[in-house]
């Protein structure tokens, strides 16, 4: 299982890196808490029996699609599409957009392969349940024949949110306020044919009809491959996650959307200097070896190099 990315979004601004890598079938991966390892993971379409795309804008990756069809892979996409504006979402087009781009996936691939995220649900003075519930309607009802199913969550401060959200009166909601706001969510995605599930999210709502999801869903990856896929929880996830385990070819600090609510991002300024070195031929994304690396991944990450380079010299 691949998942690409939780720490990025590979599809909004390195499809053509993607694509590389798996005509190449392999990539490279730097640990994210030990820089010394780089990890060699295969992508051939023997050995990865499905990727998950998180993405916010797939726009520009849908004419990547034919070409990863015709590889071989399966896979399905996370889609994230939120009522915020460049408040929180600093670098994101415009929703009409995005939705349209929602709507052109879904008829290329089908309802079932497209999931739509209403994530992460945050309060503030202005975004308070009244304007959740009205931009749920509108986006439920507008992806009702798009969509069989929606995720949601709320937004979890971890360190770098705190330092990046700074000076947002964010509030905090009691357990009742988020029993309502699950309950008219509900409502309106029973209206709209979508099942409606929370992810990593320690309320249960099940009395409001809203389970808890595996957005990385061995029960979805088996409709999606057409066979039974049984596999166990990913012990590196938070507590609350259901998702299976999967290898992440992401890297951290290199999504330009800059969601200041974003735990994958550190600051802009990281995520310039990551642009900066992004080369759609490199093994690494955003990243090269640097000479530190342990031997034997060393030594393995630069065969993987030689031959990436003399497969570009040949195609």
């Amino acid at each position: 299982m691949i998942s690409a990315s939780r720490r990025t979004d590979i599809p909004a601004f390195y499809g053509e890196w993607l694509v590389n890598r798996l005509r190449f079938g392999e990539v490279l991966v730097r640990n994210p808490f030990h820089r010394n390892r780089v990890e060699r993971i295969p992508l051939t379409p023997e050995i990865v029996d499905c990727i998950v795309f998180w993405t916010k804008n797939p726009r520009n990756f849908l004419k990547c699609l034919p070409e990863i069809d015709r590889l071989g892979y399966r896979y399905y996409f996370l889609f994230t599409l939120t009522s915020y504006d460049s408040t929180f979402e600093t670098n994101v087009e415009r929703k009409s957009r995005i939705l349209g781009t929602f709507k052109d996936l879904t008829c290329l691939i089908g309802p079932d392969r497209v999931v739509w995220r209403y994530d992460p649900i945050l309060f503030t003075s202005r975004y308070n349940q009244d304007y959740h519930v009205k931009w749920y309607q509108f986006l439920a009802e507008s992806l009702s024949s798009y969509t069989h199913r929606c995720i949601i969550s709320f937004v979890e401060m971890y360190k770098k949110v705190q330092r990046n959200m700074k000076g947002i009166d964010l509030e905090s909601p009691s357990i009742e306020t988020i029993c309502d706001l699950a309950q008219r969510f509900s409502e309106i995605a029973r209206r709209s044919k979508i099942e409606l599930l929370t992810c990593s999210t320690p309320i249960d709502l099940s009395s409001h009809g809203i389970g808890h999801s595996k957005c990385i869903d061995d029960e979805l990856i088996g409709r999606v491959i057409g066979r039974k896929f049984v596999s166990r929880k990913d012990p590196s996830q938070r507590r609350y996650c259901g998702c299976i385990e999967s290898r992440d070819i992401g890297a951290y600090d290199t999504c330009p959307h800059n969601c200041i609510y974003c735990y994958a991002n550190e600051n802009v300024r990281r995520v310039i200097d990551k642009w900066k070195r992004f080369d759609p031929l490199s093994p690494l994304l955003c990243d090269s070896l640097e000479g530190s690396e342990s031997k034997v991944e060393y030594e393995d990450a630069k065969n993987a190099i030689a031959t990436t380079n003399l497969q570009n010299a040949l195609f």
